[in-house]
C-alpha cells in the first residue's frame, strides 16, 4: 500500500511523491554479488547518515553495479535496544508491491489469459457499479497505470480515522480482506472520466490483484511466488498473507500516528500483512528488489512487447520529470540521469528502488520510520550524480 499522510498508512507513494517535489528535473544475466571495491559510494554514504541526523531512526541500502555489491547501513534498528541497523534487513516495501503485480499481469498478457484493454467488467462482473463507477468503462491498462478516477480507499475519512492515531494501534492486527477497500472505494463517486488523465489510487491494485486471481484461477500471491520469486531466486522475498510478523533479520518499524503528539513515535514493526495486499504488502530486501528491477529492465520477466507497454508513461501531474507507466515510474535524477522504479510506504516504512534503463546500476533502501520522505530523493542523488564515485 502506498502511504497518505491523512491515513493509516499515513504516507502513500510518500517516496515517489518526494521524488517529484524535489528539483529533478544486454542479454539477462545475474549480477555479481562481488563485494564492491573501494570507496565509491561514499556520497551515497554520506546522504543517508544525514538523514539519520536529521531523525530518521535507521537505512538499510544496497546498490548494485559493474563493480559489484555495495550493501550499507546507517542509524539504529531497534530505539529501545540501540542495535544498529542491519545491512541486510527485511522490511515492508508498499507499494513497490505493485511492480510486482503489474508484472504478472503483463506476463498473463503475453500468454493470451486477458488484454490490457479488457473492461474489469470481463474479469470481475459485476463488482464495479455505482455512485458513478462503472467497470465497463475501465480497463486493465488504466488500473495499472492510475488513469482509471477510482477514488483511494486511503483517502476516506471514516477509513482515515478507523487506522489513525488509537484507531491503528486497536485495528492493526485486523484481517481486511481486498473487497472491502473496494467496497470503501466505490462508496465514492470517481475522480474523473476514466483515461483523462493520472491520480495514484491503491484502489487499482487491490483490482488488479483481483483480476490476476480470476485469470489464473489461483492467489495473487501464488502468482507472484511461482513467475518471479521463484525463477528470480528471491529468497528473502515474500507475501506476508494473515501473518503480523516480519520474518528475520530486520529492524523494527517506527511510526508518528498522532497529529496532536507530533513528536511521539510508536512501534509499530507488527501488523497485519491483509491490510495492504496487492497494492502493497510485500516484505523484501534492498538486495531482491536490486535483483528484481535489473531483471526487470534487463528483459528476463517480460518479452518486448509488453516491457514497451510497461514503460509507456502517462504524465503525473505536479511533475515535470516523473511520469508513471504500468507500475513502474520514470525519473529524472538532478543530473539528468533516466531511472526507473517505484517508491513506497507502509506504516512504519518507507522505501525506494531504482535502476538505470539499461538495468545496469541499481539502488534500493529503506527508512525504519514514515516520516521526513523529503531526504529520499538526496540519497539517490548521491549514488547517481555524486562524480567522486
Amino acid at each position: 500500500m502506498a502511504l497518505r499522510k491523512t491515513s493509516k498508512a499515513g504516507v502513500v507513494g510518500l517516496a515517489v511523491a518526494a521524488l517529484a517535489a524535489t528539483a529533478y528535473a544486454a542479454p539477462a544475466q545475474a549480477a555479481t554479488d562481488t563485494p564492491s571495491a573501494g570507496t565509491g559510494h561514499r556520497a551515497t554514504q554520506r546522504a543517508m547518515d544525514a538523514a539519520v541526523q536529521a531523525g530518521v531512526p535507521g537505512i538499510t541500502a544496497q546498490a548494485r553495479d559493474s563493480r559489484g555489491v555495495w550493501k550499507a547501513a546507517s542509524g539504529v534498528g531497534d530505539l529501545k535496544t540501540g542495535a544498529p541497523r542491519g545491512k541486510n534487513d527485511k522490511f515492508r516495501v508498499g507499494s513497490i508491491t505493485k511492480t510486482f503485480v503489474a508484472t504478472v499481469l503483463l506476463q498473463m498478457e503475453a500468454e493470451g489469459r486477458l488484454r490490457l484493454d479488457d473492461t474489469v467488467e470481463r474479469h470481475l462482473p459485476g463488482l464495479v457499479r455505482g455512485n458513478g463507477n462503472d467497470g465497463r468503462e475501465i480497463t486493465v491498462r488504466q488500473l495499472l497505470n492510475h488513469t482509471s478516477g477510482l477514488f483511494d480507499y486511503l483517502a476516506d475519512k471514516k477509513y482515515a480515522r478507523t487506522y489513525l492515531g488509537e484507531g491503528y494501534l486497536k485495528h492493526r492486527y485486523d484481517t481486511l480482506p481486498p473487497e472491502k477497500h473496494v467496497r470503501v472505494a466505490l462508496s465514492h463517486e470517481p475522480l474523473f472520466t476514466p483515461g483523462a488523465r493520472h491520480s495514484y489510487s491503491n484502489t487499482n491494485y487491490v483490482l488488479a490483484g483481483l483480476i490476476i486471481e480470476k485469470a489464473g484461477g489461483r492467489t495473487y500471491e501464488r502468482e507472484v511466488q511461482d513467475r518471479i520469486i521463484t525463477p528470480l531466486g528471491l529468497k528473502n522475498t515474500s507475501n506476508p498473507g494473515n501473518s503480523i510478523h516480519l520474518p528475520r533479520p530486520s529492524s523494527r518499524g517506527y511510526a508518528k500516528l498522532f497529529r496532536s503528539a507530533p513528536d511521539r513515535i510508536d512501534d509499530i514493526t507488527e501488523m497485519n500483512g491483509s491490510q495492504g495486499w496487492a497494492d502493497g504488502d510485500i516484505i523484501s530486501t534492498a538486495g531482491d528488489l536490486n535483483r528484481f528491477y535489473r531483471a526487470l529492465l534487463r528483459g528476463r520477466l517480460l518479452p518486448p512487447k509488453q516491457l514497451k507497454a510497461m514503460k509507456t508513461t502517462v504524465a503525473t501531474p505536479g511533475s515535470r520529470s516523473t511520469s508513471y507507466g504500468l507500475g513502474i515510474s520514470r525519473l529524472k535524477t538532478s543530473c539528468g540521469t533516466t531511472l526507473w522504479g517505484h517508491g513506497g510506504g507502509m506504516v512504519g516504512w518507507l522505501s525506494m528502488a531504482v535502476t538505470t534503463a539499461d538495468g545496469r546500476h541499481q539502488l534500493a533502501y529503506n527508512y525504519n520510520a514514515d516520516w521526513d520522505g523529503t531526504s529520499m530523493p538526496k540519497i539517490v542523488d548521491a549514488e547517481y550524480c555524486d562524480r567522486s564515485r
